[in-house]
This record gives C-alpha cells, sequence and structure tokens, in this order.
C-alpha cells in the first residue's frame, strides 16, 4: 500500500508531541497585549511570555489582530528572542505570511482560514522546515477537515466564555472528549478553562490547555503553569 507524505508527516509529528506530553500536558499561551496596562502593554506581555516560558510553557501564540503586518512581524521577533530560548516555539495567529517572514516555528489557522494543507504547502514551498500548524475548530466536521496538514488542534470552546460566544453555545465535556478522542492528532481545549477546572478537560482527552487569561495576570502566572504541568497525565 502507498503511504502519502503528508500521512507520513502526521505520524511523526504525532510521534514527536506525544513524547512531550509524557512529562505533562501542553500549555499554549495565547497572547493578548492589550489587556494588560498602558503604555506598557507589549513590556507586560513580553514578562508574561518570559515568566511563561521560564516555567515550562511549550507554545506562544501571537494574536493580535490589530496590528497591521509589518507591526506584527516586530513584534512576533520580539517574542521570538524572549521565548525560543528557553524552549517554547512561537506561532503566529493566522498570518501565514508573517509567520514565514518573522522567522517564527508556526502558524494557529482559524476556523475560517486556509485549509492547514494549503498552509503545509506554502511553508514547503519557502523550505520551512519543522514548521507547526495548529488548527482552532469548533466541531467534529471541522475537526476532520483540518486533520491533514495540521500537527494539532485547539477545539472549543468548552466552557462558556464572552470572547467565544459568537460560535455558539459552549462544546460541554461530553462533546469535546468524542472530538478529542477520536482524532489522530492531539487536540487542546480552549474557552472558559481556568485554573479551577482543567483538569476536566485534561481528563477528557485533551493534550493539553490554550488560554489567554490563564496567563495576563503576571503574579500568577508561575503558580500556574506548573499546577497544570504537574497533573498527573495519560492520553
Amino acid at each position: 500500500m502507498k503511504v502519502s507524505a503528508d500521512f507520513l508527516r502526521g505520524i511523526v509529528i504525532d510521534v514527536t508531541i506525544r513524547k512531550t506530553l509524557l512529562q505533562g500536558p501542553v500549555i499554549y499561551l495565547i497572547t493578548h497585549r492589550l489587556a494588560f496596562p498602558l503604555p506598557r502593554s507589549a513590556e507586560a506581555q513580553l514578562d508574561a511570555i518570559d515568566i511563561a516560558a521560564r516555567s515550562g510553557c511549550q507554545l506562544i501564540q501571537v494574536r493580535e489582530r490589530d496590528l497591521q503586518a509589518r507591526e506584527l512581524a516586530a513584534f512576533v521577533s520580539r517574542v521570538i528572542e524572549v521565548a525560543r530560548p528557553l524552549g517554547s516555539r512561537v506561532l503566529v495567529n493566522d498570518r501565514v505570511d508573517v509567520a514565514i517572514a518573522a522567522g517564527a516555528d508556526g502558524v494557529h489557522l482559524r476556523s475560517s482560514s486556509l485549509l492547514p494543507c494549503e498552509a503545509r504547502r506554502l511553508a514547503d514551498d519557502f523550505g520551512c522546515a519543522g514548521f507547526l500548524i495548529g488548527a482552532s475548530v469548533h466541531s467534529r466536521e471541522e475537526a476532520n477537515a483540518a486533520v491533514t496538514g495540521a500537527d494539532f488542534l485547539v477545539c472549543g470552546p468548552v466552557f462558556e466564555t464572552q470572547e467565544k460566544l459568537k460560535y455558539g453555545p459552549p462544546l460541554g465535556l461530553d462533546a469535546f472528549e468524542s472530538i478529542a478522542r477520536s482524532s489522530r492528532i492531539p487536540v487542546l481545549g480552549i474557552g472558559g478553562i481556568g485554573i479551577t477546572n482543567y483538569q476536566k478537560v485534561l481528563k477528557r482527552g485533551a493534550a493539553g490547555i490554550a488560554a489567554i487569561s490563564l496567563f495576563t495576570n503576571i503574579e500568577n502566572i508561575e503558580a500556574n503553569v506548573k499546577a497544570i504541568l504537574s497533573m498527573e497525565f495519560k492520553l
């Protein structure tokens, strides 16, 4: 039987990420610099990334939708300078062009964006070896469509949250578990997940947690990351 390159790539990436998971869940910090007080909002966001990365956060998504391409690329470069030496990998929300130009580790695609397989072809055309592609999904159908070309999925909202109301009512734990356990690539949970309920999501098959609000209080970031990583974890 002939095995496609996409299938082989998925197996390699899946194994690599699952080796990481042997040491604990994946933590995916999503930036929102405007959640920090002006005039030091960008610097405060970088401080938060530094603390999270030092504490063990593996993935950072730069999600600053108000910035134009040049400003975004400059901010991504600053995030890379902070996070990469500490072992964290940096992805850019939706902008494949900016991710490639800034030398980021990957891109995170919205559910309405390019298909992951299309983004993968772009990355391959530019010779971006090891380029990570995450994809947001909100249903089993979206998850099935995104799995080819993606390295991992972020699925939600699991719980009710103001930020995700536009996607409809929350999935709930049962629907999330159905998607997570049927996927051949890792699925992270997002939406209304905090320090009081993250364990419920991990116990339902999540490979990790993606969040903004968990990482906007500088004083709590280290404790939050270490608490999540210390949970006994099995997929």
